[in-house]
């Protein structure tokens, strides 16, 4: 596989003919040959405020999914139908983003996520209803999908050449995030009171504060990778569009008379790609499960509150320094199918050890379920090995997640149903287990030394 570098001279190749259209980006003027420092040290804090918020909605919510069904009169499977909200969101939503990015640009659109998060934390407690909750949520969920989906475009629009750090960056600091959420919630809401609605709202504040440096891109219309650039009646000319091209990392036209553009991939007739998008929608139904479910489950064995936040927080604490790792270590080998076997088993021994002695060794299977959750950075790290191309990327990215996040929906919805109807865990929790075999099936087939390229 290619690295960063490979892949950027690669994308760009063509003659110097190729000047692409469009209004260079905000920062670029006269004959400046890169983007400002201080503009790309603020995307990279926009990054990492931006993916410290894609998480925290639906973490701080199962540290008090005890105290929300109680205040809201939820039965276990309205609970179950709340846990299922977030995948949902995300396959309808993540549709969407690659069109609005073309329409509004992506620096625009993820700025609107971070208002939408922002709304839809502080609604949703005091709405007062469990419809408006959900609304709420939705609404909230609606800013992370399309962040989510964007955040790899921003990456690969602004740090071409370094596009493997700056995901490390930003996967770490959405684990912080997820870790952060569930472990303080619980805590933060002793401190106000024991209010349940004032311990969900308070991160809408982290949510306002990523708003601020994404600002200044709402007016970047650059294309993203592997997107056609925005017609208009006139190329654009002389070092800041030609600046402007090399910074998004996409081609440009080919001629005056019409761009460049690369066959279309079908997709859909790609094995590796079906694979991967099981790979990610199985690995997503255990995160979703884990995130919505795990502190009741402490809980219900005998642990504190507190302390199942904590376990939760440990859980997903696991990826912040496993985000940076795995990746590398990923990308090393021509195979992933043995990390993914891996990362399997250490899901299958937490969910037995769950289903045996839940409070007794609670902090090996929390770190154990926190190590299983890693294939998260591993499905993306093989969507960027399986393509050769910046469009490939997109397409693959898209249809894997937007596939996978479907495919979860009814995970958490089922592990709500079984738990409200068999009376405890024992159940949910072998569904949990069964799940991970066909999770390794389809990581070491998508983990396969190919590309979708050679399939479609």
């Amino acid at each position: 596989m290619p690295d960063d570098e490979t892949q950027t001279q690669t994308l760009n190749r063509g003659g110097a003919a190729r000047t692409p259209v469009g209004p260079p980006p905000p920062q670029l003027s006269g004959a400046a040959e890169a983007p400002a420092p201080w503009l790309l040290r603020l995307i990279a804090v926009g990054l990492v405020l931006a993916a410290l918020n894609l998480r925290p909605a639906i973490t701080s919510l199962g540290a008090l999914l005890e105290e929300v069904r109680e205040g809201l009169h939820m039965s276990g499977s309205v609970a179950g139908v709340l846990t299922s909200v977030p995948p949902l969101c995300f396959a309808v939503f993540g549709v969407m983003a690659p069109r609005l990015a073309r329409r509004f640009g992506a620096g625009a659109v993820v700025c609107a996520g971070m208002v939408a998060i922002a709304a839809g934390l502080v609604i949703r407690p005091y709405i007062g209803s469990t419809a408006g909750f959900l609304a709420a949520s939705a609404l909230a969920l609606m800013g992370i999908a399309v962040s989510n989906i964007l955040m790899p475009v921003i990456v690969k629009r602004w740090f071409p050449d370094r596009v493997g750090t700056m995901t490390g960056l930003y996967s770490m600091a959405l684990a912080l995030g997820t870790a952060l959420a569930a472990a303080v919630t619980v805590p933060l809401t002793g401190v106000m009171g024991g209010d349940w609605q004032s311990g969900l709202a308070v991160w809408a504040g982290l949510a306002a504060l990523a708003v601020l440096p994404w600002i200044v891109l709402v007016r970047d219309r650059t294309p993203a990778p592997g997107q056609p650039a925005p017609a208009r009646s006139g190329a654009a000319s002389g070092p800041s569009a030609s600046v402007s091209g090399r910074a998004a990392g996409a081609p440009g036209p080919a001629s005056a008379s019409g761009p460049a553009e690369a066959p279309a991939l079908r997709i859909t007739r790609s094995r590796t790609a079906w694979g991967l998008a099981c790979f990610f929608g199985l690995q997503a139904t255990a995160a979703y499960i884990t995130m919505g479910w795990m502190p009741q489950i402490f809980r219900d064995a005998g642990v504190s509150a507190g302390t199942a936040g904590v376990l939760l927080a440990v859980t997903m604490a696991m990826g912040v320094p496993l985000a940076f790792v795995i990746p590398r270590v990923a990308a090393r080998l021509k195979q992933q199918g043995p990390i993914v076997v891996v990362l399997g088993l250490c899901g299958l021994i937490g969910y037995g050890g769950l289903y045996l002695a839940p409070a007794a060794g609670a902090w090996a299977w929390a770190l154990l379920l926190g190590v299983a959750n890693c294939a998260f950075p591993l499905a993306l790290t093989m969507i960027g090995m399986r393509t050769r191309t910046g469009a490939g990327v997109v397409r693959l990215s898209a249809f894997a997640q937007s596939t996978g996040y479907l495919l979860s929906i009814p995970g958490p919805l089922l592990v709500g149903v079984l738990y409200q109807h068999s009376g405890g865990w024992g159940l949910p929790i072998v569904l949990m287990a069964g799940l991970m075999i066909p999770q390794m099936v389809a990581g070491v087939l998508a983990g396969r030394d190919r590309t979708i390229e050679d399939e479609c």
